[in-house]
């Protein structure tokens, strides 16, 4: 089981709070901690993550020992990471769609490319190169349960890997889970309550993601199990 713990813009420009993002979301025994760049990334924008704090991502993530991640908007974005020791690539459903090429070049490193596919109805669209995992994701903030449809049934032999939550609480990610999904991404806050953007509203805390991760991984030792 992956668990990714989606930071993006939570940290509400004050980039301060990006150390204290990152070892919550290691304490809560994420794999990533993932930020996004490439987007409402201009001067003075909420987002304007550049070569300085790009740095202290790394930092941060390797003093707690957790993996950094960041999804590539854009062809600009991935320059910024150019010459950086990078494990893993997240594209978001955005990209996909407007950025093709920019995708295939990024499947090309060799990388692990996780590529949430909510903005495209397109089976595979990259093909089945074994360093991508496709996310199945309903592209709605929040995505209520009642709007999920499509959300597999089964992901075994579904074309999808994992799931890319945007439901509040995490109860969704955990079915995604019972249903097979080997990969997930949840947003991570530490405070839902706060409205400086909505993605915290549809945030797990801390503590709510550690019980993801704990019961995620107990359901995925469990389906291991019998023939």
């Amino acid at each position: 089981m992956i668990f990714i713990a989606e930071i993006g813009m939570n940290h509400n420009g004050n980039m301060g709070l990006i150390f204290e993002l990152v070892k919550q979301a290691a304490y809560a025994n994420a794999d990533y901690a993932k930020f996004q760049l490439g987007w409402r990334n201009n001067v003075g924008d909420i987002n304007n993550i550049q070569g300085e704090e790009i740095e202290l991502i790394f930092n941060c993530c390797q003093y707690f020992n957790i993996k950094p991640l960041f999804s590539i908007i854009n062809p600009e974005a991935y320059q910024l990471l150019d010459n950086k020791n990078i494990e893993a690539f997240k594209v978001a459903s955005r990209t996909v769609n407007e950025y093709p090429e920019l995708v295939n070049k990024i499947i090309s490193t060799g990388k692990k490319t996780f590529i949430s596919l909510g903005m495209t109805d397109k089976s595979s669209p990259f093909g089945t190169a074994k360093n991508i995992d496709y996310l199945w994701c309903k592209s709605e903030y929040p995505a209520y349960p009642w709007n999920l449809t499509g959300l597999p049934k089964t992901f075994v032999g579904s074309g999808f890997q994992g799931y890319s939550d945007h439901s509040v609480g995490i109860d969704v990610a955990i079915l995604a889970i019972a249903r097979g999904a080997t990969v997930i991404e949840k947003h991570f806050t530490l405070d839902k309550s706060d409205t400086t953007i909505r993605d915290h509203a549809l945030s797990a805390t801390p503590d709510e993601f550690g019980h993801l991760v704990k019961i995620g991984r107990l359901i995925y030792k469990n389906l291991q199990t019998g023939v």
